[in-house]
């Protein structure tokens, strides 16, 4: 018979009695105790767990946009380089989660709808902090958030503060490039309005990338990030057909006409129609 492997016999710390634990330091008493379903319905655990977990890597992808900026405004583009990346694959992650949760039918959705009252994901202040940090600014957005000071607060000052995209520009005119002074010296806060001498900048580093290799790079994980954004849209489209047709969403949105309208939403504009211009 084979006897039964004890790791501890290699060096392996087997007592916790004073020490730090896996589950300690990650506060998984924390996390595995924050699913409460209102009903008693199966898929509604599933529900649940689907929203935290994107809920818990929209915190990354702040974390790491965050960082990004900062290094973009101190002219640190390598850096930057690596954390854009990696709220690309994040948002890949966040694609494949549609996956999961469009296992659930209609049928299963209803038994625990009526449940959730008007909360929606329309509501995640988290990721409207991820719109406003790339450049999606609607102040109207404020306002589902107006019964929390605090969360008002961090969008408020996110608002007041340059857009991922802002920074790019700012570097792009550090490094040489011809970015409009009223584009450099707008207010952050207003929506983005595409701007032709913008377009121009970044076709000028498109027709020459290896003069300007690293704005050339600068753009490219700009419109990754987007490419892997528009997906996840896309696929929230098609999750919500999928489950609830045409009704309105819970949160009193039109549901998929309401996403279908997102759908149409540009963070870069200018680097996307550039490539009809080469």
């Amino acid at each position: 018979m084979t006897q039964s492997y004890d790791p501890g016999t290699e060096g392996a710390k087997m007592s916790f009695d004073d020490a730090m634990s896996y589950g300690d330091y990650l506060s998984l008493d924390t996390i595995l105790s924050a699913q409460h379903p209102k009903s008693d319905a199966h898929d509604e655990m599933l529900f649940i767990i689907q929203h935290q977990t994107s809920e818990l890597w929209m915190r990354l992808m702040l974390h790491e946009l965050d960082a990004a900026r900062r290094s973009i405004a101190a002219d640190a583009l390598q850096p930057a380089f690596k954390m854009l990346a990696r709220v690309a694959r994040i948002m890949e992650q966040l694609n494949s989660a549609w996956d999961v949760l469009r296992t659930m039918t209609p049928s299963d959705y209803t038994r625990f709808r009526a449940a959730l009252g008007a909360s929606s994901g329309f509501q995640s202040w988290q990721y409207r902090l991820i719109e406003f940090a790339a450049g999606n600014r609607n102040a109207a957005m404020l306002k589902p958030h107006a019964h929390r000071s605090d969360i008002t607060a961090l969008l408020v000052a996110e608002l007041a503060r340059p857009s991922l995209y802002d920074e790019a520009l700012r570097a792009a005119h550090r490094a040489g490039l011809s970015v409009p002074d009223e584009v450099l010296n707008r207010d952050v806060g207003a929506p983005w309005t595409p701007h032709d001498g913008v377009e121009a900048a970044w076709r000028q580093v498109y027709a020459d990338p290896e003069t300007y290799w690293t704005l050339y790079d600068l753009a490219e994980k700009l419109v990754d990030f987007e490419d892997y954004f528009r997906r996840w849209r896309f696929n929230h489209v098609t999750t919500v057909e999928r489950v609830i047709g045409l009704k309105r969403g819970t949160g009193g949105t039109g549901g998929v006409p309401y996403l279908r309208r997102m759908l149409e939403v540009e963070l870069f504009p200018e680097l996307w129609r550039l490539r009809t211009a080469l």
